[in-house]
């Protein structure tokens, strides 16, 4: 048994890693998963650093500033009967790759770069052939000096300096100091997105791209600070009504004789069975008449589940009562009795419905997705991720920004368990054993 728990656990904590690793590929979706690439690469981070020393002066996250002189160098292998030619090197008007980022964008590297070929030497390797003889193969490395126009010295500094090589298929790029970002008609033409993007840069390109490409295009803001922020306040929001309404009707079910209270108990066990899309109609209609569509309130109180009603009821109704007339006897009254003395010993129900609360809130998509539509900095992660999808993925592919953002809004959600990780066990297991 303990195997197959940890069978399983190395599973899920692999699937976790492997999506971790898409998240840093330019291409997540290649086939087939190579599990070694640049952004793993030790020898391609330092080479990444150079670069983007030598281009933006800064080699953690490169650039392309003026005075900026890069050593580029890449060495293609043919056939000894085959020449080798000087490919043709530019660096093309690229655009970003979603909708917003090519709007925001201003300027452009191939505005300010010149290339040069400083020097072209051959060589010689052995290489098998396909029936494992060995043969010798004759290989050149061109080396390429990309500058800043020296007549722009106030020209801006720019993020990514992409670099184009277009070669005869006959020969093949055996090195270059970071990996070509893609390879198009069939092998010809080679191109980088970035040649000069600092260690951090190379490493961390699809979630620095979700934090500069998800902007406001009238402000140039980025929203998907905005959107965290949104989830956090609408999380806490919801945490803290559940709390009050949990531990108050809870309280009210387990102690209070009243009429109707059997019947009150019994909707609330039905209204579990209901799926809230059901209900989303009715809801819509009542949070748009009271003028609170598009505003955290209208997701924050149309959802206190009754689990959560249940889960305190159940606690209220196994603390002992003599304790509670203890305190009427003393002159308490029932609310007094609730505050003073039933609520301080109902902690370890209390983080079990603040944990399920939060979570449950910063998960949530249909709710935001139905009563939060504008503005765009309004939404919150989980609805923003959609448009995410929408802006990088579909026909465009960009799939490793997608899993960037997805990584990205789990952070709170970890830096949460951590702080509290020791009252989340105790808590769990408590809870288990009772």
């Amino acid at each position: 048994m303990y195997l197959i728990f940890l069978g399983v656990a190395t599973i899920m904590a692999g699937t976790f890693v492997l999506a971790f690793m898409a998240s840093l590929k330019v291409d997540p979706l290649e086939k087939p998963f190579r599990i070694y690439f640049d952004q793993l690469n030790p020898a391609a981070w330092i080479a990444a650093a150079r670069l983007g020393q030598e281009g933006g002066g800064d080699a953690l996250w490169g650039g392309f500033s003026p005075g900026a002189k890069v050593d580029f160098s890449v060495t293609y292998a043919a056939p000894a009967d085959t020449p080798i030619v000087e490919p043709k090197a530019e660096v093309p008007r690229r655009r970003p790759g979603s909708g917003i980022a090519a709007a925001l964008m201003r300027d452009y590297a191939a505005d300010y770069a010149s290339i040069a070929l400083k020097s072209s030497s051959a060589a010689t390797m052995q290489v098998r052939n396909e029936r494992g003889v060995r043969e010798e193969w004759q290989t050149r490395t061109f080396a390429y000096e990309i500058t800043y126009s020296t007549d722009r010295p106030n020209g801006p500094r720019i993020e990514r300096t992409p670099f184009n090589l277009t070669a005869p298929p006959s020969q093949t790029l055996i090195d270059s100091p970071i990996s070509p970002s893609r390879s198009e008609r069939r092998g010809r033409l080679l191109s980088w997105d970035n040649i000069t993007p600092g260690a951090l840069g190379l490493i961390f390109n699809n979630y620095r791209r979700v934090i500069n490409e998800t902007a406001d295009l009238q402000t140039g803001k980025s929203l998907f600070g905005s959107w965290l922020v949104n989830s956090f306040v609408i999380a806490i929001g919801r945490l803290v009504l559940t709390l009050v309404v949990a531990s108050l009707a809870g309280y009210a079910l387990a102690r209070l004789k009243f009429r109707g209270s059997r019947l009150l108990f019994a909707a609330l066990l039905f209204s579990m069975t209901i799926p809230a899309q059901v209900t989303f109609v009715s809801n819509y209609l009542i949070f748009r008449d009271l003028s609170l569509l598009n505003t955290p309130w209208s997701v924050i109180v149309v959802f206190v589940a009754s689990a959560n009603v249940l889960l305190m009821k159940q606690f209220f109704e196994g603390f002992p009562r003599e304790i509670e007339e203890a305190a009427i006897v003393d002159g308490a009254n029932r609310f007094q009795v609730f505050c003073k003395i039933v609520l301080p010993n109902a902690k370890p129900a209390l983080l079990v419905n603040a944990i399920l609360a939060f979570q449950g809130a910063w998960n949530d998509f249909f709710w935001p997705l139905v009563l939060i539509t504008s503005p765009p900095e309004a939404l919150t992660v989980q609805v923003g991720l959609l448009s995410l999808r929408r802006s990088f993925g579909g026909a465009q592919g960009d799939w490793g920004v997608v899993l960037a953002g997805a990584f990205i809004s789990i952070v709170p959600v970890i830096i949460l368990f951590v702080l509290f990780q020791r009252h989340i066990v105790s808590t769990q297991a408590a809870k288990g054993i009772t």
